[in-house]
């Protein structure tokens, strides 16, 4: 930073812009808003609901569905937060909770379609082929962690009392139960309508802090390593590994700058003019499931505040990284043969949706995937019980 002063200077105030017009906007209104539906109740609710849903597919309460939900639409780290806070709670176990952590963690749906597919790449087709296989591998991800932590739930169960009185009651889909344990809930917390507003608020402006901290932390680190030409090495040594793994050592500069940061790597990616668009896909949606040291120091920072572990999650944001660019890889033609919704979009369209307007967006995409989930839920219960019958 002594060395390179401006350039330190420039990428600072580029990470504060970033954490400003993008990151605060889309991430504090979801922080404050779980918090408060967490104090009233509406997560044990949709969490009763989900039930039928959560437990089969992913061996997570149906509590995670709430975070699912969250994760997907609004992007990294809400599902962080939020896996944290239920096991604060005691509603998750901490094996439960790792693996929540492990596959809700995404991009947002708006950065990767508007930013990377139209803004980056030029190409709002190639935005349903990056959707189908980032969330397809998530879940994907999410039915394989079922498996994750088997051997230590069976020798001891850490479910809280919390959960345990709100498991014991019959599972299913039944609204009534719902509002019943919503209730306990509400009750349990205690607090007032003012005092969980503050509490959210403050909570929320820490972990805001901290973030923005750590984009710009490491906008300057890599810009360092930039002008001090230590990227480079790092390019020249990944130009010799990719070659064995039959891919182009043209992918070496996206790669390596997408290990540090999505933006960057994700950007390089669309710049490369003599990959075949399908290699320059493929280093896109590994980039996107990778997340980024930076997403990584925001998560470790968040886990830290329970006794959740960042290795599980390290593992499997490595194993999304991979399923996402080999299932692009494998089902490329039939992905851009199709005639998605999005190719009707105008490439020429700006690449972001504007920065306040991100909130109203991501909570609209948020309340169309619970939906989702809830019909889901209740058609798995209606099904259930038309078995035993």
């Amino acid at each position: 930073m002594i060395a390179y002063p401006n350039a330190s200077w420039d990428a600072s105030v580029r990470g504060l812009a970033i954490w400003w017009d993008v990151l605060f906007p889309s991430l504090f209104p979801f922080f404050v808003i779980s918090e408060v539906l967490l104090g009233f109740g509406i997560v044990h609710f949709l969490g009763k609901l989900l039930d039928p849903l959560m437990k089969p597919l992913f061996r997570i309460p149906g509590n995670g569905g709430f975070v699912l939900a969250m994760g997907f639409a609004s992007g990294y780290p809400v599902s962080a937060k939020l896996a944290t806070k239920l096991r604060e709670q005691g509603l998750i176990s901490r094996i439960e909770g790792e693996r929540l952590v492990a596959f809700t963690t995404t991009s947002d749906p708006i950065f990767l379609i508007g930013a990377v597919s139209i803004g980056f790449f030029g190409n709002p087709q190639l935005a349903g082929a990056l959707a189908a296989v980032h969330y397809g591998s998530a879940i994907l991800l999410g039915l394989l962690l079922r498996f994750y932590g088997t051997r230590q739930e069976l020798s001891h169960k850490t479910s809280a009392d919390t959960s345990a009185a709100l498991t014991s009651l019959p599972s299913g889909f039944s609204l009534r139960l719902a509002v019943r344990a919503m209730h306990e809930a509400r009750l349990q917390d205690g607090r007032s309508l003012g005092e969980l507003l503050r509490h959210a608020v403050v909570s929320s402006l820490q972990l805001m802090t901290i973030v923005g901290g750590l984009v710009v932390f490491f906008s300057v680190v890599l810009e360092v390593l930039t002008a001090s030409q230590v990227m480079n090495t790092l390019y020249d040594a990944l130009r010799m590994l990719l070659p064995l793994l039959s891919l182009p050592d043209g992918l070496a500069e996206p790669l390596v700058g997408g290990l540090f940061e999505v933006t960057l790597g994700s950007k390089a990616s669309a710049m490369s003019t003599e990959i075949p668009l399908h290699f320059k896909a493929a280093s896109a949606a590994f980039i996107l499931s990778w997340g980024g040291l930076s997403v990584h120091a925001q998560v470790a920072s968040i886990l830290n505040g329970a006794d959740l572990r960042y290795l599980p999650f390290l593992a499997a944001r490595a194993i999304h990284g991979v399923l996402s660019a080999a299932l692009l890889l494998i089902f490329w033609k039939p992905l851009m043969a199709t005639d998605s919704v999005f190719s009707r979009l105008d490439s020429s369209l700006p690449g972001s949706i504007p920065p306040w307007d991100l909130a109203a967006e991501l909570l609209r995409l948020a309340s169309m995937v619970t939906a989702g989930m809830l019909l889901l839920s209740f058609i798995i219960s209606f099904a259930s019980k038309m078995n035993r019958k």
